[in-house]
């Protein structure tokens, strides 16, 4: 049952991407420039999640320790979902939503089937296999179908 929870959640995660896509696209027409709507998203994303990691930290009674990991990891995910959220609100008024996503989708598949080949940042080693590759294939061809057919 705890499996299927965490999958129930990660699809949840995943619809919300997928409902942020429009609504950004919406705040960008509306501000006239979809970089303005990623900057914004972004803000209120960090306000929300500083309430939230202020409220776990006094709940769990711990603080973050700020001096642990390296300086570039700081920006790191924040550079790379700048480039994800910019791109989908550009992308989302033209191609669809589901375009968006499920192309998305598809690249996340393949640089994680590249990232675990080569155990990136110290993650488990997994081989590429026939099956990943064949799913991987058929996520790119049935993302190509959503978007031309």
């Amino acid at each position: 049952m705890t499996a299927f929870l965490w999958a129930l959640l990660g699809v949840a995660a995943g619809a919300c991407i997928a409902i942020q896509a429009p609504i950004n696209a919406l705040l960008g027409r509306g501000l006239g420039m979809p970089v303005a709507a990623a900057c914004v998203s972004f803000l209120s994303g960090a306000i929300i999640l500083a309430a939230v990691m202020f409220a776990t930290a006094s709940f769990e009674g711990r603080a973050p320790d700020w001096r642990g990991p390296d300086l570039w990891l700081y920006v790191a995910g924040g550079a790379l979902g700048t480039i994800y959220v910019t791109t989908a609100i550009f992308l989302t008024p033209r191609i669809g939503a589901a375009a968006v996503m499920a192309f998305a989708v598809s690249g996340q598949l393949l640089a994680g089937i590249l990232l675990d080949r080569m155990g990136f940042l110290g993650m488990a080693v997994r081989e590429i296999s026939v099956g990943r590759i064949a799913g991987a294939l058929l996520l790119v061809a049935g993302a190509l179908m959503i978007r031309f057919l």
